[in-house]
């Protein structure tokens, strides 16, 4: 069983930087991929990035490649995401996620078996 907690939400203007983290409690093992979705009021998650617990594999939305940065801390089983240069547009919950099998393709929501609460982010223009 994993269990996993958003922090690092919060307000912050346009063009401004947020760092969200996820920390993890339980094994994660070398199969596992962990990653961020996004939800906005009236529309469905979204995928925003992924990265695998071993090895240097990430992969990242289009609307957020060049701004965000995943990544994360084994010792610490802790996960982060970097959100530099921020846009209205990425207001949204977002959530921390753990898939334990290794998939080709980590860009399915529906793939995750364990999931944070969540985390406002609210980005004003």
């Amino acid at each position: 069983q994993v269990q996993l907690v958003e922090s690092g939400g919060g307000l912050v203007q346009a063009g401004g930087s947020l760092r969200l983290s996820c920390a993890a409690s339980g094994r994660i093992s070398s199969t596992y991929t962990m990653g961020w979705f996004r939800q906005a009021p009236g529309k469905e998650r979204e995928f925003v990035a992924a990265i695998r617990w071993s090895g240097s594999s990430t992969y990242y939305a289009d609307s957020v490649k060049g701004r965000f940065t995943i990544s994360r801390d084994n010792a610490k089983n802790t996960l982060y995401l970097q959100m530099n240069s921020l846009k209205p547009e990425d207001t949204a919950v977002y959530s921390c996620a753990a898939d334990p099998t290794y998939r080709t393709y980590p860009y399915s929501p529906t793939q995750y078996g364990y999931w944070g609460q969540g985390t406002q982010v609210t980005v004003s223009s």
